[in-house]
């Protein structure tokens, strides 16, 4: 099964050859390497239309994630009973936003949108942070798969959610 890597802006000089790298290993890691994904790239001004369409928020962000399985505990993979159920959903990256956000913070932009992709898949497998307590379960797993990819690659990525808020 794989992964569908679409680069839909033009804005920002995009890699996708470590991103899928990337992503790869991400699955590899959360064991979901039979599940087809999908991963598209925008700017800022599709990622707000997409934000405003589907959460009522009229401003761009670094990443929307559109689950297969609506239902999804935390924690739990999909028991798909037929070959077409094998698809955790589509994830949409800002990658403007996120590369706005890298220069103010002083970040890897690869390094960054790797870490947004697993907060992306995170929410493909059930998780959320409408509370704190959802937020704390979805930081820790966050942390073990950025831990689990630094040790597999050499790198230092770190989760992107530094403090609860009911907003994000």
């Amino acid at each position: 099964m794989g992964v569908v890597l679409r680069n839909l802006q033009k804005v920002v000089p995009l890699r996708r050859a470590r991103l899928r790298r990337d992503v790869d290993t991400l699955r590899h890691i959360l064991g979901i390497q039979k599940f087809d994904l999908g991963i598209i790239c925008v700017d800022n001004r599709r990622i707000q239309q997409i934000n405003n369409l589907y959460r009522k928020k009229n401003a761009p962000t670094d990443v929307l994630s559109f689950p297969f399985y609506e239902d999804l505990r935390p924690g739990k993979l999909p028991c798909p009973l037929h070959r077409d159920e094998l698809n955790l959903g589509d994830i949409f990256l800002g990658v403007e936003f996120v590369m706005n956000q890298c220069q103010k913070e002083s970040l890897d932009l690869h390094g960054t949108l790797t870490a947004v992709t697993a907060h992306g898949i995170c929410h493909l497998l059930g998780y959320r942070h409408e509370t704190e307590e959802e937020w704390a379960e979805m930081l820790q797993r966050e942390r073990y798969i950025l831990s689990e990819y630094n040790r597999l690659t050499g790198r230092h990525l770190e989760p992107l959610m530094k403090a609860f808020s009911p907003e994000t």
